[in-house]
């Protein structure tokens, strides 16, 4: 897959906090640089996200700032096998596998970093009904 908007590579130094400051939406993932056919996300987060499976590739998590919660479906689609909750402090990483369903949270608010190939959607494969805060997008430039 490409992605039309790609942030190109940069020969400067990025500092994330800089990054995370160029936009205000939520849910909304921008694009730091490309790491070989993997981009480098940003994005603020608050209250739920939606269901939803990556079904060929796994999933990054990096919090930078914040708590991010993420609920994990074990099973087929619609939960049958169980579900479980993984919390992620400021610093934590985490990868969701491929295949598994899961729904990130935030409480109180954070921004994290995703590591995902190129033109991975944030709604994956398949999901649930997409909230309107929800952006759904493969990524956007930063300072877009």
């Amino acid at each position: 897959m490409s992605n039309e908007n790609v942030t190109p590579r940069v020969a400067e130094p990025i500092l994330l906090s800089a990054a995370l400051g160029s936009f205000e939406a939520l849910w909304s993932p921008r694009i730091v640089t490309r790491v070989n056919d993997y981009d480098v996300r940003v994005a603020k987060v608050a209250g739920e996200h939606v269901w939803h499976v990556h079904e060929d590739t796994d999933e990054f998590f990096l919090v930078v700032e914040g708590t991010l919660d993420i609920a994990l479906r074990d099973g087929d689609e619609g939960g049958d096998g169980g579900e479980r909750r993984v919390t992620l402090e400021r610093g934590a990483v985490f990868v969701v596998p491929r295949g598994v369903w899961h729904r990130p949270r935030s409480g109180r608010g954070a921004s994290i970093m995703l590591l995902e190939p190129s033109g991975t959607s944030t709604v994956g494969d398949a999901y649930d009904e997409v909230p309107g805060h929800v952006d759904v997008t493969t990524g956007h430039p930063l300072g877009v």
